[in-house]
């Protein structure tokens, strides 16, 4: 396994109202990830998981395919270090 990584995604659309964060944490959880997904006063939802970069990857490839509740017209990435704080995958 490799070392973990911390994904944040701003994900910008119709995302808020609609489920989008509690599908978000389905998907954490099924991936083992850690982190929170968090309304935004702008109607973003912010996505901060960590993980191993494989699963980190394909929950940023979910959360831009279209299947999600709402409408996700685009998801802004960026990457680091983990910093191990978080436990859990929590709707905020």
């Amino acid at each position: 396994m490799s070392e973990p990584v911390r994904l944040t995604a701003w994900v910008h659309g119709f995302v808020q109202g609609v489920g989008f964060r509690w599908w978000t944490r389905a998907r954490a959880l099924e991936l083992e990830l850690v982190g929170y997904a968090s309304n935004q006063r702008d109607g973003r939802v912010l996505v901060v998981a960590e993980g191993d970069r494989e699963s980190l990857e394909r929950l940023l490839e979910l959360l831009r395919s279209g299947t999600t509740p709402g409408t996700v017209d685009l998801v802004v990435d960026s990457w680091d270090a983990a910093r191990g704080e978080m436990s859990g995958f929590v709707e905020r």
